[in-house]
């Protein structure tokens, strides 16, 4: 399901610095001034979203930004690194993107003379403080100066989000309450901090963006922690000017996206089945036929693939991780009204064993 997100630190990360407005006012407060006076920042723009293996996804999320230089192009290379302690060898990792990213440049014709500048950019928001080096040559052990000119070498800036202090954290609503709740996610007491990043929104929730944001972050914090409950989520949302009334539409939104794709793979299977039998068959009257009952079978499937959604959605909610123990036994129910009966009791139930109870 779509809110069973595999790398929720990805797909917030993506959601606010892929558009170029927040990309644009993260450099414009955070590169070195002696850099940022060569570029134009105006004419940014993303290139490409990853040259991550898929094994590192996991840990690394990264966007190219393609900016000019001196009327020249060069790049800015970002590497959002969620591990919960520093990678000893994140400057080899940005090594080997930059010369992905030169030879997808070469390869397309774009390098005539020279290579264009690339700047690495590591974004880090892990429980241990970043105490690596931030030089490509440390990684070497170099006996005697002499051998120093064949090791190569270049250097990376590094924003440990995790921790700086809440006032060095700048930037308009949406950058601000993004880089607060990247620096408090793998906190335990995370919770406390949500009223404050909600109250960042409050100019925000009137407008589609700002709902849309919400939404955003809503999943990020649903999907990336266990140490937020329904009640925390419910006091961050009524800080909001019209908030209880905010999060009954997100809710809504979120069922009707697992209809909705529950519906289209039952009809896509249903599709293809009818194709299939009718070939088989050699007559038309089949493949309509399975188109038919494709359609049936995807509603079917979209009312119970929202239901599940809602369900582990809540149990998340309202019980934490102990609650999720129980999603995998309600999974496999395919009854449709039964799902409905523990979605309901979800709702009004007090305590797990109450579920625990129902399931029995």
């Amino acid at each position: 399901m779509d809110t069973k997100i595999v790398n929720p630190h990805d797909r917030f990360f993506k959601a606010v610095l892929s558009k170029e407005e927040h990309a644009r006012e993260f450099l414009k407060l955070y590169l070195p001034k002696d850099i940022a006076r060569w570029l134009n920042l105006d004419t940014l723009f993303v290139v490409k979203d990853t040259f991550i293996e898929k094994e590192l996804k996991e840990y690394f999320s990264d966007l190219l930004y393609q900016v000019e230089l001196e009327g020249q192009a060069a790049f800015i290379y970002l590497l959002f690194e969620h591990k919960s302690s520093p990678d000893k060898l994140t400057a080899f990792q940005l090594l080997r993107y930059m010369v992905k990213i030169w030879e997808l440049l070469v390869n397309q014709g774009q390098v005539h003379t020279k290579l264009p500048i690339i700047l690495p950019l590591v974004i880090y928001h892990g429980r241990s403080p970043w105490n690596l080096g931030k030089e490509f040559k440390e990684l070497f052990h170099i006996p005697d100066s002499s051998l120093r000119a064949y090791v190569p070498n270049f250097e990376y800036l590094l924003y440990d989000i995790s921790h700086l202090s809440d006032q060095e954290i700048k930037g308009a609503v949406v950058l601000r309450a993004t880089l607060l709740t990247m620096k408090y996610i793998f906190r335990p007491d995370v919770s406390e901090h949500l009223e404050k990043i909600f109250g960042l929104l409050s100019d925000l929730t009137l407008k589609q963006t700002g709902l849309e944001y919400l939404e955003t972050l809503l999943r990020y914090l649903v999907n990336a922690t266990d140490s937020i409950k329904k009640d925390d989520i419910d006091r961050a949302i009524k800080s909001i000017p019209e908030g209880e009334k905010i999060m009954p539409t997100i809710a809504e939104q979120w069922k009707k996206e697992g209809f909705q794709k529950g519906i289209q793979q039952g009809i896509q299977q249903g599709i293809q089945q009818g194709i299939q039998q009718g070939i088989r068959q050699g007559r038309q009257e089949g493949i309509q036929q399975g188109r038919q009952e494709g359609i049936q079978q995807g509603i079917q499937q979209g009312i119970r693939e929202g239901l599940l959604e809602a369900i582990e959605l809540g149990l998340k909610l309202k019980f934490g991780t102990r609650g999720l123990k129980l999603y995998p036994r309600i999974g496999k129910i395919k009854e449709i009204e039964r799902l409905r009966s523990i979605k309901e009791a979800i709702e009004i139930a007090q305590e797990l064993s109450e579920l625990e109870e129902l399931m029995e």
